[in-house]
């Protein structure tokens, strides 16, 4: 609720001496009845009447502070906005294969990968925002979405050890990534499409190569930013052993030049990630790149909203003057 006059609020410091005149009166009144010695009376219970002495004096308070918000105009508003957004699809496209299990970031590739991605998401409410996972073959793993809940549901469900498990073919199939990820976006009406692939090796399975799966994005109107993660160099790789695990040192095979051509081709940025914070650097930078753009209209339409107080003073009014009348009439 807002006041059209809130100036009118000043009035109530009115109250502060209507209130010391009330006290000071009261102090000075002299009995409505003289008699000659009022001994006898004093230890006489106390009548209903002289607990409702000063409702008057209230009720007339209540009445003055009524007629204040009255004066003040309050109002009510029925607002809504209509939020028109420039939209940005986005598929994340995350390599799954069994080296993502290596250490060299921490805990391991995918774990510190989803990390980061789901701070990236958290920060987009306003996006579109869908899942592809890839290793030698490459699925949907959560079409995009604004429900950003539930993609980060499906995010968090993915396992470092699904190729392992044989849950997905193991390998890199860089190129379905791609393709996969087009087939979510090729039909979007949003000016902006973007794909953000994430990998740690080179194109080694699949029917469609890297290089094709970009000009197919291109045709599209998509752009193709890749990452490629992990050191250089070698990577410590966790072996399972009878013994428990045992780490083996791994080089790192990334192809940089196929990575970077597909963002090239499309429009993209290329971006090596060697450690943790890097990789967080990388998706601030493409989070910096591609903003949604919003233009919001507001419209309120505001209401008198009196009423309700005229009728309080109103009866408090009436009441206080029903009491005068009545109960605490006073003899002339």
């Amino acid at each position: 609720m807002t006041f059209a006059n809130i100036e009118y609020f000043f009035l109530l410091l009115l109250l502060i001496p209507y209130i010391l005149w009330y006290v000071l009166k009261n102090k000075k009144k002299e009995p409505t009845l003289l008699v000659s010695d009022t001994t006898a009376y004093r230890y006489a219970p106390k009548s209903y009447k002289n607990h409702l002495i000063h409702a008057p004096f209230i009720l007339r308070l209540f009445t003055f502070v009524m007629v204040i918000i009255i004066l003040a105009r309050p109002q009510t508003s029925n607002s809504w906005k209509n939020t028109q957004v420039e939209g940005i699809d986005i598929m994340l496209a995350v390599d799954v294969s069994t080296s993502m299990l290596a250490e060299d970031l921490k805990p391991n590739r995918l774990e510190a990968a989803k990390q980061v991605a789901s701070e990236f998401i958290a920060g987009r409410p306003n996006d579109n925002i869908g899942l592809t996972i890839f290793a030698a073959e490459a699925f949907t793993q959560c079409p995009m979405t604004t429900d950003h809940a539930v993609l980060l549901n499906l995010f968090h469900g993915i396992k470092t050890d699904m190729a392992q498990r044989g849950m997905i073919q193991d390998g890199t199939a860089v190129g379905m990534g791609i393709a996969n990820a087009v087939s979510r976006l090729k039909d979007s009406k949003a000016k902006s499409k973007v794909i953000i692939l994430l990998t740690d090796g080179t194109n080694n399975a699949g029917d469609i190569s890297p290089l094709t799966a970009a000009e197919i994005a291109k045709s599209f109107g998509i752009r193709v930013y890749t990452i490629g993660v992990g050191t250089n160099g070698l990577a410590p790789y966790p072996m399972l052993v009878a013994g428990g695990v045992q780490y083996l040192n791994v080089p790192v095979e990334i192809d940089t030049k196929t990575l970077a051509a597909i963002s090239g081709k499309t429009d993209g940025e290329f971006y090596r990630a060697t450690d943790n914070k890097k990789l967080e650097d990388v998706y601030k930078d493409i989070d910096k790149l591609e903003k949604t753009k919003l233009n919001v209209k507001q419209y309120s339409k505001r209401y008198e909203a009196y009423a309700l107080f005229a009728w309080l003073a109103a009866a408090a009014l009436l009441l206080e003057i029903l009491l005068r009348m009545t109960i605490l009439k006073k003899i002339p």
